[in-house]
């Protein structure tokens, strides 16, 4: 069955840093780009990060820009989501999504149809 299956969650201060992890299994990662995503209590599912499936392409939020760094090791089937300067404001649950390879919408959680659980990060002091 295909998973993917977030971790690296967890407390940090302000300007903290975290790696997100979202390993997949049941299909050979490198055909499929990856998406994270946050949702965050009452708000909607919004798309942070993107990589295509060889990693040349990324694409962020303008509000993570310059802060997060996705990359991917396609030998490990995993993918990261370094978060550095994190910030209240991120706290959220993050998941990690993956599709058929589409050229467009990176952002859009409807285009994806496999999803991790999530997990959560907490920006507080």
């Amino acid at each position: 069955q295909v998973q993917l299956v977030e971790s690296g969650g967890g407390l940090v201060q302000p300007g903290g840093s975290l790696r997100l992890s979202c390993v997949a299994s049941g299909f050979t990662l490198d055909y499929y780009p990856i998406g994270w995503f946050r949702q965050a209590p009452g708000k909607e599912r919004e798309g942070v990060s993107y990589i295509s499936t060889r990693g040349g392409r990324t694409y962020y939020a303008d509000s993570v820009k310059d802060r997060f760094t996705i990359s991917r090791d396609n030998a490990k089937n995993t993918v990261y989501l370094q978060m550095n300067m994190l910030k209240p404001e991120d706290t959220a649950v993050y998941y990690c999504a993956t599709r058929r390879p589409h050229g467009s919408r990176w952002l859009e959680p409807e285009t994806y149809d496999t999803w991790g659980q999530g997990t959560q990060v907490t920006v507080s002091s």
